[in-house]
């Protein structure tokens, strides 16, 4: 079409120079209407050629993966299946002593440090020897117990005879009741020098050894342990002065001790005192022990409260201000559950091998709680779905090894 209009215009040219005059006005109108129309046709617009989309690795979940027969023999495979879960939860914990089992052993008179009967480190049984003290006091006291023993005696004696001769009307009532008035005080004051000996340290058999003439050698008052356990600090050595309030052992007896942790807030409300808990120290076999004590404040800056467990230790297991993992242990309801070792990561996607009838797909599965060796199943599986168990290393390293021969293709 080009080619025609070119060849009308040639020729009109041609006879445009012929015409006269007259018509010259016109035909050089109508001249420049048809060479306007007689250029190059406007160029169509360039067209940007289409850019090939790179295709995108096929995802593997997509991936069916084969084994030879010999292969396969090795693979367990399970029916996935709804399962009573167990939620763990742990929280670091120390041991500390069991109050009720800690006795400080103080001085209760003035005196001297003689003899040592135990040291640092030490097992003792209740009631043994401690340390022994010589005291001016302890025996100033002694002899103040005899004087006021023998008084109330013949106070005692008095006042009996006092109610016989009353009786008779021998003696009047005034006399009886003078008589009774000594005997009161007489006694009082007795027990009262007694109370202070018993306080000293001084047993029943020591002041019933008094009174039958024996003598405490060298004025000597012993210490001995309130309950049986371990001399774990020792403040007095041998000739020191000791003062009463002053501490010379402290016993701790580790048979029981306290385990305390830091629970969050809403784990702790789910709890009550009564119900076990696992601990495991760094070293040795677990010990399962029962809550005791939930502290009723929380930490101010954790926002954690404090749970306190009883713990059995007859070997000495746990020791006091160690470190242990405690861990407690709740029911949930039952839900879609498989074996931790069928879960596994492929290309940063957690997923399980799913049996097919030509072979296995990797499928992501979304976990939720893991505990037993159980991973609970939130998406991904049905109740029935068969699912390698073991061998899934095997499964794992073919898929990968397709992968990167279709990556380098």
């Amino acid at each position: 079409m080009r080619r025609s209009v070119g060849d009308e215009c040639k020729k009109f040219q041609l006879k445009h120079t012929t015409l006269g005059t007259i018509g010259r006005l016109s035909s050089s109108l109508f001249l420049g209407i048809l060479l306007g129309s007689c250029g190059d046709p406007p160029s169509e617009p360039t067209k940007s050629a289409p850019q090939p989309v790179a295709s995108k690795p096929a995802s593997v979940t997509t991936r069916l993966v084969q084994l030879p027969p010999a292969a396969r023999a090795n693979l367990e495979v399970e029916a996935v299946a709804l399962r009573p879960m167990e939620q763990v939860i742990t929280a670091p914990g120390e041991v500390q002593p069991d109050l009720k089992r800690v006795a400080k052993v103080t001085s209760r008179i003035d005196g001297q440090a003689v003899r040592l009967y135990v040291g640092l480190g030490d097992r003792v049984r209740q009631n043994q020897p401690l340390v022994a003290i010589e005291s001016m006091r302890l025996d100033e006291l002694v002899q103040e117990y005899l004087v006021t023993r023998a008084q109330a005696e013949v106070a005692e004696n008095s006042y009996r005879r006092s109610q016989t001769l009353r009786a008779e009307d021998i003696v009047s009532e005034r006399r009886l009741v003078e008589e009774r008035g000594r005997y009161l005080e007489s006694t009082a004051r007795h027990q009262h020098v007694r109370e202070k000996l018993l306080h000293m340290g001084l047993t029943e058999t020591e002041l019933r050894a008094l009174v039958h003439g024996s003598h405490m050698e060298g004025h000597q008052a012993r210490l001995t342990a309130p309950l049986p356990g371990v001399v774990v600090a020792q403040q007095v050595v041998l000739g020191q002065g000791v003062s009463p309030g002053d501490t010379l052992f402290e016993i701790m007896d580790t048979t029981r001790v306290w385990v305390v942790a830091n629970f969050p807030i809403e784990v702790a409300r789910q709890f009550h005192p009564g119900e076990m808990a696992t601990i495991k120290p760094a070293q040795g076999t677990p010990i399962v022990a029962p809550m005791t004590y939930i502290a009723p404040d929380a930490d101010e800056k954790t926002r954690t409260t404090r749970v306190r467990f009883e713990a059995t230790n007859p070997t000495d297991q746990l020791r006091p201000h160690e470190y242990v993992e405690v861990s407690l242990t709740r029911q949930r309801p039952a839900t879609l559950a498989v074996p931790i070792s069928a879960v596994t990561f492929v290309e940063q996607v957690k997923g399980v091998f799913l049996q097919r009838e030509q072979g296995y797909v990797f499928v992501e599965v979304e976990v939720g709680v893991e505990g037993n060796g159980w991973s609970e199943i939130l998406n991904g599986l049905t109740v029935g779905d068969r699912i390698v168990t073991h061998g899934v290393f095997d499964l794992k390293n073919v898929l990968l090894k397709e992968t990167i021969e279709k990556a380098a293709n």
